[in-house]
C-alpha cells in the first residue's frame, strides 16, 4: 500500500476526537486508508443494499453491533445514523478514534455531522495521490504529459488500468450514483455536456452566464451543478486575492479540476502526443500544479489558503499562497525554456504589495533550477 501524506493528520485526529470523518471523491483511497490505519475495526459498507436497509430500518440495533467501534464506509447512504451515533459516542466520550466515517458526498455528510456530531468528529478531506506519494523521488520532467493524461486516482495507477476505459466507467458511475440521486435529473446527457464544457474551462475564470449559455442551461442551474461537482471533490475554485477580505467574496473565482486525468478524458484527449499539442495544454499543466498545491494544503489539515491575482491591466499571478509569514506568489508556465517576461506579472504584484522578490517562485515545465533577480525559477517536479 502506498503511504499517504495525510497519515500524520489522521493519527492526530484519531487521538483527539471520538470519531474521524474522511471525505473525498470516490476512488481516491478513503476506504483503503481507513482499513489499513484501523485494522482492529470492522469495516461496514453502506453501499451494500442489505446493510444500508438494516441501518436505516433499525439504527439502534445496527449500531449496537459495533459498540466497540467500526469503519462506516460511505455513510452518506444512511445519514439517519448520525443522530443515533451521537448517543453511542456520548456513552463512552473518552474513547478516541472509535468510529471512522468515510463519504464521497460532502454536502450530505457535512449537513448531518454539523447537526449531530459537532465537537465529536474530526474532519479530513482526501484527494487522489500527490506526485510524491506515487512517484516518490524518481519524478522527472519527462513524466509530466503521461502523468497529466493518466491522472492520480489510485486505481488507474495501481491497477495500470487503461485511463480511457477507467474514466468512462468512473464518470458513468458518478452520474448514476450521485448526480441522478441528488439533482433528480432525468436526462443525464445535459449534465454530461455541461461537465465536458467545464473541463475545457479548467484554469480559467468562472463565467456562469457564458457557461450556462453554451450548455443550454440557466445561470442558476449552472451554479447548482458546479456546487454538486465541487462537493463531490471533482472540481474546486480559486478565489481572487485582495487584502480586503470582503472583496474576495464578490469577485469571480477561477475553476480547476481536481485531477487532470478526468479533465483530459472529458476533453477527449487520449495520448501524450495529443495532449502536448492541445491548445489547452498550458491550462492543463497549470491545473496539475494548482491541484498539487491544494492536496498538500489538505493533507496538512489547513484551511484552503490559495488565491489568484489579476490587476486592471489583466496582468495575472496564477497562485498566491497565504502563508503564516505572509503571501507567497507562484507563477506557472508549461514551457520548458525559461523566458524573462514570465516574471513581469510577478514583479508587478511584488511592487503592489511591497514583498521581497525572494518570496516569489515561478514553476515551469523545464528541468533547470535558477534565479532571476531574486525570483526562484523551479522545475515542476521540484515543487
Amino acid at each position: 500500500m502506498v503511504r499517504r501524506e495525510i497519515d500524520s493528520l489522521l493519527k492526530e485526529m484519531a487521538t483527539t476526537f471520538p470519531a474521524v470523518a474522511i471525505m473525498g471523491p470516490r476512488q481516491c483511497g478513503k476506504t483503503t486508508l481507513a482499513t489499513a490505519f484501523f485494522p482492529q475495526l470492522p469495516c461496514v459498507s453502506l453501499e451494500d443494499p442489505d446493510v444500508r436497509r438494516a441501518a436505516i430500518d433499525d439504527p439502534r440495533y445496527f449500531l449496537s453491533q459495533y459498540s466497540e467501534g467500526a469503519v462506516l464506509d460511505e455513510i452518506q447512504n444512511a445519514p439517519e445514523l448520525m443522530s443515533y451515533l451521537q448517543g453511542v459516542i456520548d456513552a463512552k466520550p473518552d474513547v478516541m478514534g472509535r468510529f471512522v466515517l468515510t463519504g464521497s458526498r460532502q454536502f450530505v455528510l457535512m449537513e448531518s455531522m454539523t447537526q449531530s456530531l459537532a465537537g465529536r468528529v474530526g474532519i479530513l478531506t482526501m484527494a487522489p495521490f500527490t506526485w510524491s506519494e506515487w512517484y516518490g523521488e524518481g519524478l522527472s520532467h519527462t513524466d509530466v504529459d503521461e502523468m497529466m493524461l493518466r491522472g492520480l486516482y489510485p486505481p488507474v495507477l495501481s491497477r495500470k488500468a487503461n485511463p480511457r476505459l477507467w474514466y468512462a466507467s468512473y464518470f458513468q458511475t458518478y452520474l448514476e450514483r450521485d448526480v441522478r440521486q441528488i439533482l433528480k435529473i432525468k436526462d443525464l446527457s445535459a449534465f454530461e455536456l455541461f461537465v465536458r464544457l467545464l473541463a475545457g474551462r479548467t484554469g480559467q475564470e468562472l463565467n456562469l452566464n457564458s457557461l450556462g449559455m453554451d450548455a443550454g442551461v440557466s445561470h442558476t442551474t449552472a451554479k447548482a451543478w458546479i456546487s454538486v461537482l465541487e462537493a463531490s471533490g471533482l472540481v474546486f475554485r480559486l478565489p481572487p486575492y485582495f487584502r480586503n477580505y470582503n472583496k474576495r467574496l464578490v469577485k469571480s473565482p477561477k475553476l480547476y479540476f481536481a485531477d487532470t486525468g478526468l479533465a483530459c478524458w472529458l476533453m477527449g484527449i487520449e495520448t501524450p502526443q495529443q495532449l502536448h499539442g492541445h491548445p489547452l495544454y498550458g491550462a492543463i499543466f497549470e491545473t496539475n500544479v494548482v491541484a498539487e498545491l491544494r492536496k498538500r494544503t489538505l493533507n496538512h489539515g489547513r484551511l484552503l489558503s490559495l488565491y489568484y491575482w489579476r490587476d486592471n491591466a489583466k496582468l495575472e499571478v496564477d497562485v498566491i499562497e497565504d502563508c503564516l509569514d505572509g503571501p507567497r506568489p507562484v507563477e506557472i508556465k508549461s514551457g520548458k525554456t525559461y523566458h524573462e517576461e514570465w516574471s513581469r506579472p510577478m514583479r508587478r504584484w511584488l511592487a503592489t504589495v511591497g514583498c521581497e522578490a525572494n518570496r516569489a517562485r515561478i514553476v515551469y515545465g523545464g528541468d533547470l533550477m535558477m534565479r532571476d533577480k531574486g525570483i526562484e525559477v523551479s522545475p515542476w517536479f521540484k515543487l
